[in-house]
């Protein structure tokens, strides 16, 4: 594996490979981001993962100073994984200048779930993806699951902006006891590690009581039942919500009826530590 921190250097690594799939990750890697370079490398083409830690898409108050950065690392757990390339710039090379043009998703997708909870989040997201996107020119790219709301949201700019990129989506990657691989995992605490699979357990019983119900008064009863109950076990919700998995918006008695493709999603804090998790149903 080769590893460029600068813009320049990677281009000319690139020249002489016109199909390349990139794999953008912000470091701190666990067996999920691994699972996107095993992807990647299953399309056949070179692998590029990038590493950077995008100041754009965290809020005034969250966690973008004590983030993870375990850059030698990860290094060694890409080569392992078989990447090609490794593009991990420092931020002055990723923005030489104030990034003052910038990627305005559609607040009806990107204002609602994590976009509500997370004010301007998803611009810094598509911001820095499409600049990782004019950067390495990829033919391909492979995102997670697990950040359910963000793939369709690149899936949406992909094609609004007409990018010859094939967008891949892996499925969400789980420790033994069904929690959902994150980097921020290592905030919790011994006591809260036991805990934080209550999350995706909830999932499971909002969607299994979903998929009897009638109406979107049953669905909003039961996840305001759902709210309660993970407040009641000292988490602090976000959201905990069924929708429809084409777009993101709740499902009316003709989706219900029809068994539309729905998706339960949620999003909690346990202790200072934010989860998301979801499960199509």
């Amino acid at each position: 594996m080769r590893t460029f921190d600068t813009l320049a250097d990677l281009r000319a690594a690139l020249h002489d490979f016109p199909a390349r799939t990139l794999v953008p990750t912000m470091g701190n890697l666990h067996a999920g981001h691994l699972g996107l370079v095993a992807r990647g490398r299953e399309l056949g083409a070179p692998v590029v993962a990038s590493i950077f830690v995008n100041r754009l898409q965290f809020g005034p108050n969250e966690d973008f100073d004590r983030y993870p950065r375990t850059l030698e690392r990860d290094a060694a757990l890409l080569a392992q994984a078989g990447c090609t390339f490794l593009f991990a710039p420092k931020e002055t090379e990723m923005y030489p200048e104030p990034q003052t043009f910038c990627v305005r998703p559609d607040p009806a997708l990107a204002g609602i779930l994590d976009g509500a909870a997370r004010p301007g989040h998803f611009e810094g997201v598509a911001t820095v993806v499409m600049k990782l996107f004019a950067m390495v020119q990829p033919t391909a790219a492979v995102f997670g699951k697990k950040d359910y709301q963000q793939l369709m949201l690149i899936r949406r700019m992909v094609t609004q902006f007409a990018l010859p990129i094939a967008i891949s989506g892996l499925d969400t990657v789980r420790d033994t006891d069904g929690l959902a691989l994150s980097s921020r995992n290592a905030y919790l605490t011994p006591a809260q590690r036991a805990q934080a699979p209550q999350l995706q357990a909830a999932l499971q019983s909002l969607a299994k009581s979903a998929s009897g119900a009638y109406s979107s008064q049953d669905v909003l009863a039961l996840e305001s039942q759902a709210m309660r109950d993970m407040t009641a076990r000292g988490w602090a919700p976000d959201y905990l919500t069924v929708r429809r998995r084409h777009d993101l918006l709740a499902p009316g008695a003709d989706d219900l009826r029809e068994r539309t493709p729905l998706v339960a999603l949620g999003a909690a804090r346990l202790g200072a530590t934010r989860l998301i998790d979801n499960l199509e149903c």
